[in-house]
């Protein structure tokens, strides 16, 4: 899954300039102006969008995005644009401008659709949310550069804003507790324990006390300078950090815990039916209703389970399917790590095998670099499995981040960890992402967006491409891929059920349970995940079956002149695009390769 703020669409930005850039035509439509003016202030808005996708003019900068004042600032913004592209003349543009027109269109409605919901009052949960992000961005190996002195003056100037964000943060929830926008109690618990080592811990270990750990290394920096910032992030750690945290910590277990609500889907707050609607259709980028979600959803679990039962049947179990989920879990040979370095290992391994076969699928491959990483220790214990993406500009990498709890590598089943390589990483979310960042033919505002449906579908996608990859020789690494595509048709179910169905989270976790190898405690990280982000887990699956069409589609159409790098090129191309979109585009493809060739002349020329 790839790491992003709830209602985040990402705005964007250009190639460094070290990068070759081709010069756009010449158009009097007005379109390619607007598209530069909103990309420019949209990262002076959102700096810390600015921050994660290269752009260090504002790390300096914490607006506080809660907040009443900035989201009707955001609001004026997103109405400001859609009155400036509505003047645009569409009888000027080419084909490529009018498909940017559409999709930046979509990105306005359903941003200002966004607004009209008091997510706000609900402003940290425990799998999302600027607590966490914080903390990412103080460690030093994320997003937040230190590298000089301007950097970590920067990083200062930053959190000085907390103690604000954190006032905010606890009128909103007084609010939300007045009008009935409160979390569940089982999530509340759970952001406890998150927040605590924030303000118990020494500050010489300290997270963010990090980067001075690093400054030993840095020789651009004179000395004077290194003692300057030991002191004063010493101060910052102590006056700043440990007691804002302590003090949304202290709030949210003596005012906030009281008064969250035991039901377990949004349906139970405000206008929460009307939400979940809206954000069925984000996330989607489909016009399904809910009860459309679960019933798919049950058709594909139905459909998985007959697929694992060949599987067992395959390794010779002679029991049912939940007691075979039992025996997988606990099948030593699955559990074969004694050290966590040897995790990481395994995954680079996986992109080994599969680098003769990837070039067999894929012409197009990104610039950008790749590392697997172990996911920092103080968000791990919470943590998926997830990828991070790069910068444009080639000096961060894109990190496939494992988390591996308490470091407890013997507990690590590694049967899921092809598909999942394939997902987060190799060919899923690296090249999709970094693909699409490196497109210098796409306007600044496209390069850093994301649809979960394309997103994640396309990375669902890919994990069925393991046995042409090489991958699923052990038909237990197979079952891991048939378990995460279960995974996902299990999130159609417990989704719609929590949060339109009057589900419990309990009621979630034992259909769960039911229906996939995974233990108890994973499946309720799982489940209150959905909890915490309604609608979000909709997107994997309803945008993989979308591609799968659209392959089966092509193959069909086009016959033995399919060809594989070409359908996956058409896919990538031209990065997130409404899955109308995408399926628009792949139909021209078919339709330029099937079409006739035009008749010869009388002097045997071609038209």
């Amino acid at each position: 899954m790839k790491n992003l703020f709830f209602y985040a669409f990402l705005a964007i930005i250009a190639l460094s300039c070290n990068r070759s850039k081709k010069p756009k035509a010449a158009v009097s439509s007005g379109v390619t102006d607007v598209f530069d003016a909103y990309y420019k202030e949209r990262m002076r808005l959102f700096p810390l969008e600015a921050t994660s996708n290269g752009i260090n003019d504002y790390n300096d900068q914490l607006p506080i995005e809660i907040s009443e004042s900035f989201r009707d600032s955001v609001r004026r913004f997103l109405k400001r644009y859609q009155g400036l592209i509505e003047k645009s003349d569409v009888a000027k543009m080419d084909d490529s401008e009018k498909t940017s027109v559409e999709i930046f269109k979509w990105e306005l409605t359903q941003s200002l659709a966004a607004l009209n919901f008091n997510d706000h009052y609900m402003p940290i949960n425990q799998f999302w949310g600027f607590p966490l992000t914080l903390g990412q961005l103080a460690s030093g190996d994320g997003n937040q550069p230190f590298k000089n002195v301007k950097d970590y003056d920067n990083w200062m100037k930053r959190v000085e804003k907390f103690p604000m964000w954190v006032d905010t943060a606890i009128a909103n929830m007084e609010r939300g507790m007045a009008t009935g926008y409160v979390l569940p109690k089982a999530l509340v618990v759970k952001i406890l324990p998150q927040l605590e080592p924030m303000f118990k811990t020494l500050t010489p270990k300290h997270l963010f006390y990090q980067p001075i750990l690093k400054l030993a290394k840095n020789d651009s920096m004179e000395a004077y300078e290194k003692d300057r910032f030991k002191t004063q992030y010493a101060l910052m750690v102590d006056k700043t950090v440990k007691p804002n945290y302590k003090k949304l910590h202290d709030f949210l277990k003596v005012k906030y815990l009281p008064k969250a609500r035991m039901s377990a889907g949004i349906s139970d707050i405000p206008k929460g039916r009307e939400m979940y609607n809206q954000l069925i259709k984000q996330w989607t980028t489909t016009n399904l209703t809910a009860d459309e979600v679960f019933e798919l959803g049950q058709k594909e679990v139905a459909r998985i389970r007959l697929e694992m039962e060949a599987v067992k049947t395959e390794v010779g179990y002679k029991k049912d399917l939940k007691s075979f989920f039992k025996f997988v879990n606990d099948r030593k040979a699955n559990k074969p790590y004694k050290k966590p370095e040897q995790i990481i290992d395994d995954f680079n391994k996986i992109h080994e095998t599969m680098k003769p076969q990837l070039e067999k699928m894929f012409d197009m491959t990104p610039k950008t670099p790749f590392e697997v990483r172990r996911t920092e220790p103080f968000r791990e214990a919470s943590a998926s499995a997830e990828y991070n993406q790069g910068s444009p500009d080639g000096t961060r990498p894109g990190i496939f981040y494992f988390p591996i709890p308490k470091g407890n590598a013997a507990a690590i089943n590694n049967f899921q960890n092809e598909a999942l390589f394939l997902h987060e990483a190799i060919p899923g979310h690296h090249y999709q992402i970094s693909l699409q960042q490196e497109n210098t033919e796409l306007p600044d505002f496209r390069k850093f967006l994301w649809y979960g449906a394309y997103g994640e579908g396309w990375a669902l996608y890919t994990e069925s491409l393991g046995k042409e990859l090489g991958l699923y020789t052990d038909p237990y690494q197979y079952f891991g891929k048939l378990g995460m595509e279960m995974h996902r048709a299990i999130r159609l179910v417990v989704d719609a059920g929590l949060h339109t169905k009057g589900w419990t989270r309990e009621q979630a976790i034992q259909y769960d349970m039911d229906n996939e190898a995974e233990t108890l405690e994973g499946v309720t990280a799982e489940i209150e995940r959905y909890m915490a982000i309604p609608g979000q887990a909709l997107s994997y699956k309803v945008g993989q079956l979308k591609i799968l069409e659209l392959r089966h589609k092509a193959e069909k159409a086009l016959g033995e002149n399919f060809d594989i790098r070409k359908f996956h090129n058409e896919v990538l191309k031209d990065g997130c695009v409404p899955l109308a979109l995408l399926e628009q585009k792949v139909d021209k493809m078919i339709a330029a390769a099937t079409a006739p060739d035009p008749k010869p002349t009388k002097k045997g020329k071609k038209k």
